[in-house]
């Protein structure tokens, strides 16, 4: 009788076990946000972006914590070559760099071996640049992290000028440093400055014993496996894996290929190649770290100590934390950073609140990548707003969707599915969820627009030829031809 007993309340257990991991899968399931209809539009605009913008390449990729839910390449890595991009195409990050520069400079912070209050000079006795602020305060590496030293932006070379971008070895850099003068007495303004990470750069080296390169490989780069993310740009892969940098745009509308280049000295402050794959991966390791806790390549306390604000300058719109700039957007706080080197933008954007990172790389000077990181966020916060969605039309969305004719007016608008309804958007467009137009059905082919106030609008009337097929629609009683449908 006690074994019968024990049987069924074991038989009882199970039962209730399985009910409750069902229960809990299907909640898991329902809490996992479906992306699918704003990735096709995030594919739409970056596509037609490039094409507008006459850019040669670019690689972007969306991170939702550990995974990497969106990652497309477009265009070309080599316009003479006709070499591809691709999500693994690597571009120089140039400033970037900075990031894994202040994560060593952290990492020795936390075994003891400097302090963020220590002074410079403490850590280089070669650090002889005129103080021009005696009395204004030390120079200390927390003032170098969040560029409030006062030191000028660049060593004293023409760096960043054509036609050959010669930088500075470290010997040279030295060289010149105690010829050049503060700007302004420590913890007074925000001066961005290249000199100032490039120093951490030469402590990282002092302090570990190692040289700057070894340090970040062996504590950063290899742990996370970011196998494709190095100190340097890898010559051998110039022109195919690694993308060939173009200039910005000229008056007749073409890009001057620019030469190939090495940061040299000013590597630990814009130095690094990446892909946005490896990106991806060093902004899932921030998720990871800040929801676990503990120790990953770095104390969880210290990245958060990173993200948070340790620098606001005067004029109270420049914020910055420790090496990463720190920000508000949206009411939220947003981490990261940006880079600009001889032929090539990149930007990393972090929203650790949300888990959520977005990376674009492009092989080309004169451009934007911070505006399609922020359009990729906005439209992925429109695709979680509440919108009711159409229920029980009986018609094919995708009947409807493609590219249409908008000139001499404008170039194109997209027509998608979008939350059971259709959504127009305009193209090209820097902030596409601006534009977007949502439709409501009416009956046959008919729609109508949503107002802002959620009242209907005027009419959009889609137009079949006689085999079934969509090939335009008519507003304000004129038509739009139909280009050519989605992919």
């Amino acid at each position: 009788m006690r074994n019968k007993f024990f049987l069924i309340s074991f038989a009882t257990m199970l039962i209730f076990l399985g009910t409750w991991l069902t229960s809990f899968a299907q909640e898991k399931k329902a809490d996992k946000k479906d992306y699918s209809e704003a990735l096709r539009l995030i594919d739409i605009w970056l596509e037609a972006q490039r094409d507008y913008e006459r850019l040669p390449g670019m690689s972007a990729a969306v991170v939702d914590d550990q995974a990497v839910i969106f990652s497309r390449a477009y265009g070309l890595a080599d316009l003479e070559k006709k070499v591809k991009t691709t999500p693994e195409t690597i571009y120089s990050i140039c400033s970037i760099s900075k990031l894994f520069t202040a994560v060593a400079i952290m990492q020795l912070r936390d075994a003891g071996k400097l302090r963020l209050d220590d002074e410079v000079g403490d850590h280089l006795p070669w650090f002889n640049i005129k103080q021009q602020y005696p009395d204004g305060g030390p120079i200390t590496i927390r003032s170098l992290l969040t560029h409030s030293s006062g030191l000028p932006r660049e060593s004293d070379y023409p760096y960043w000028s054509k036609p050959d971008f010669h930088f500075p070895s470290r010997e040279q850099l030295k060289e010149k440093l105690g010829a050049q003068k503060t700007l302004y007495p420590p913890s007074t303004y925000f001066q961005y400055s290249n000199l100032g990470l490039s120093l951490l750069g030469e402590i990282v080296a002092e302090v570990s014993g190692k040289s700057y390169d070894d340090y970040v490989q062996e504590k950063i780069l290899k742990p996370l496996g970011m196998n494709d993310t190095r100190p340097y740009l890898p010559k051998e892969l110039w022109r195919n894996r690694l993308a060939t940098g173009y200039s910005s745009l000229t008056r007749n509308g073409t890009r001057d290929m620019l030469p190939f280049f090495q940061a040299e000295g000013i590597k630990p402050a814009a130095g690094f190649s990446s892909t946005v794959l490896d990106l991806a991966r060093f902004a899932s390791w921030q998720f990871r770290l800040l929801a676990r806790g503990g120790e990953e390549i770095l104390k969880a306390p210290s990245l958060r100590e990173m993200h948070r604000v340790h620098w606001m300058d005067p004029d109270w719109k420049t914020s910055w934390g420790l090496g990463f700039s720190v920000y508000e957007l949206d009411g939220k706080t947003i981490v990261g950073h940006s880079g600009s080197c001889p032929g090539y933008r990149s930007t990393l954007m972090i929203d650790p609140n949300k888990k959520q990172a977005f990376v674009v790389m492009i092989n080309a000077s004169g451009t934007e990548p911070e505006k399609y990181a922020r359009g990729m966020r906005e439209i992925l916060k429109k695709a979680t707003a509440k919108i009711e969605g159409e229920k029980g039309t009986g018609v094919n969305l995708e009947d409807y969707a493609g590219y249409y004719d908008e000139q001499p007016w404008w170039g194109e608008t997209v027509v998608i599915p979008w939350q059971g309804k259709l959504a127009m958007v305009s193209l090209p467009a820097d902030n596409p969820v601006q534009g977007l137009i949502l439709l409501k059905h009416i009956e046959g082919d008919t729609f109508r627009r949503i107002r802002d106030d959620e009242t209907l609008g005027e009419e959009v009337i889609f137009e079949r030829d006689k085999s079934g097929k969509v090939f335009r629609f008519v507003q304000h009683s004129n038509f739009s031809p139909k280009l050519r449908s989605l992919r």
